[in-house]
């Protein structure tokens, strides 16, 4: 029998909509406007539930949308997956994990208090201090009890000005407002090579790792991928195994991190000064206060001058080098004397020559694909136990029991790593089933890559909103300066919908083509195309090539967002 306190239980008729079923109808006595109803079927039990908005996602994105939500007396939930909040930094558990923007200017802006009472260890967050970090918002804010964990979204469809919302686990829920927190980076991308399910040994994904850390001590490892997660897990892995083969298929331009623990006088001037921080921040290119838009050209200053600025930035550490000159990022020659100097770190660095070379990123300009911030990883191949294995012109044939073949060669290994990313910014969308009134499918829509108008909306998908979707900043920037700017915006346009009595708010598909046209050309006035990478779709079999973020800059970007609002919401239509 049920054992539900302070609910009243009555048993309804049999409800046409859902054909043979009892259900129950389940009061709150405290709040009679909160109504569950529980359907009977056999032995299973099927719950519906009515609520204004859900959230998928308990990321950073999530929470604060909850927050938002919440405040303004919205009965919304979130609905969750893991059965913790973090998001991306709950599933990416491996070795050396941590963000690549400063850890001060990584975190939530929304409360002053907030930012004042937590104080952050290191220059750059580790995965754990970042996940203690959410863990201590969702408590501060009263945000769990909100939250449904272990439970995904697989399917929801709009019908009569409603979303209409299954979950794996028979929940059904109706909402206005359906709300995609799913991440940008939270679909880990397996490759589908021959014989994966021969190889005997232990697997693992750096995007999906066990909460309990393995021990590679003793062990030889194997570990496919040299992107972010590859370079910060490479070196820690190399301390303990026995050997390491790294098995690489594209070389990537990565920086010094220079980490360090945070100087507490650094950490209190930044508390003293937040304001005139994250405004910097928000009329910066990408979001990160202490990078503001360069003055000159690369070919402004001699060569002597530029390797001085370039050997500044790379003792500085970080992305500072990318912020050197104006046009790194828009002429190959000005960015081929930023790549050629780091190639010639690289060579410095790495005593075998060979091995030096097979490192050094021939194929795109640096910058182009998500640059990587490191702690010793070109250092690590000078070490006896660990070994670089060039797949480029010899893909991986076949795995077998004791490894892999490539080059019609066996490497033999204990534990394989796929360090092999994310099906970016589309993957977590497009594994829910999602349809509109007509029963067309989103996936289907975005069949020949996504569109969307600003990154928020999908025309004829109404009351569907999506925080830091294609063709918005999100990946080009610090994530949390644009989800809170995106929810702010998203959070505005419900009330607005909501004060006028409209049912509905949908995205105007001429303003969607003409937004995404924008994106496609801003992208095309930089180097960021000739580079295959995940902003395309380039890392996934299949996904049709189709540039996904936008890269006129957060500060532009908020600044045609703020544009529409004046304009009534220009290119948002209500019903």
């Amino acid at each position: 029998m049920l054992n539900i306190p302070l609910w009243q239980c009555y048993l309804v008729n049999c409800d046409p909509i859902w054909h043979h079923f009892y259900h129950l109808v389940l009061i709150n006595k405290n709040s009679r406007s909160s109504i569950k109803k529980i359907y009977l079927w056999r032995k299973n039990l099927i719950i519906a539930r009515n609520l204004d908005t859900v959230v998928v996602g308990a990321g950073f994105a999530g929470m604060y949308c909850l927050y938002k939500q919440i405040q303004d007396g919205f009965n919304a939930e979130i609905f969750e997956k893991a059965d913790d909040v973090g998001g991306t930094w709950y599933w990416n558990k491996y070795p050396g994990a941590r963000c690549d923007i400063e850890s001060m200017d990584y975190s939530y802006s929304f409360s002053e208090e907030l930012q004042q009472e937590w104080n952050w260890k290191e220059k750059y967050g580790t995965q754990p201090e970042i996940l203690e970090y959410a863990r201590f918002v969702s408590k501060k804010f009263n945000l769990r009890e909100k939250i449904n964990f272990k439970t995904s979204i697989v399917k929801a469809r709009f019908i009569n000005n409603k979303w209409m919302i299954e979950t794996d686990n028979n929940i059904k829920i109706e909402c206005k407002y359906l709300v995609l927190a799913t991440g940008n980076l939270s679909t880990p991308n397996t490759p589908n090579i021959e014989g994966l399910s021969n190889f005997k040994g232990r697997i693992y994904h750096t995007g999906a790792w066990p909460e309990k850390m393995p021990e590679f001590e003793g062990r030889k490892v194997g570990i496919i991928g040299t992107g972010s997660s590859g370079v910060q897990s490479i070196p820690v892995i190399s301390e303990t195994a026995q050997k390491l083969l790294v098995f690489q298929r594209t070389a990537n331009f990565s920086l010094p991190a220079r980490h360090c623990e945070l100087a507490e006088n650094k950490r209190e001037n930044y508390k003293k000064n937040y304001k005139k921080y994250r405004e910097l921040a928000q009329n910066s290119s990408f979001g990160i206060a202490k990078y503001q838009p360069p003055t000159k050209s690369a070919f402004d200053v001699n060569e002597v001058e530029r390797d001085e600025i370039y050997e500044s930035a790379w003792q500085e550490g970080g992305q500072a080098m990318l912020f050197a000159f104006t046009d790194l990022l828009t002429n190959k020659e000005a960015n081929e004397t930023a790549a050629n100097f780091v190639r010639k770190k690289i060579r410095e660095i790495v005593k075998n020559k060979e091995t030096a070379e097979k490192l050094c990123p021939n194929d795109h300009p640096i910058g182009t694909k998500r640059l990587c911030l490191d702690s010793n990883y070109f250092e690590t191949y000078n070490k006896e136990n660990v070994s670089l294995i060039d797949i480029s012109n010899n893909p991986i044939q076949k795995f077998t029991e004791k490894g892999l073949v490539t080059n019609n060669m066996e490497y033999e290994f204990d534990d394989l790593v796929f360090a092999t990313g994310f099906d970016a910014m589309t993957g977590a969308v497009n594994a829910i089933e999602i349809s509109n009134e007509e029963n067309v499918s989103l996936k289907s829509v975005w069949s020949k890559g996504p569109k969307t108008y600003l990154g928020i909306m999908v025309s004829d998908f109404p009351n569907l909103f999506m925080i830091t979707g294609p063709q918005s900043p999100g990946v080009k920037s610090q994530m949390i300066l644009s989800i809170e700017q995106h929810v702010n915006f998203i959070h505005d346009l419900i009330i607005h919908k909501k004060n006028n009595k409209y049912l509905q708010v949908n995205a105007n598909n001429d303003k969607q083509n003409e937004w995404v046209n924008h994106n496609n050309e801003v992208a095309n006035s930089t180097l960021y195309p000739l580079a295959h990478s995940w902003y395309n779709g380039d890392n996934i079999v299949g996904k049709t090539r189709n540039f996904m973020p936008y890269v006129g800059g957060v500060a532009n970007y908020k600044n045609i967002c703020d544009e529409k609002i004046k304009n009534d919401y220009e290119g948002f239509e209500f019903l």
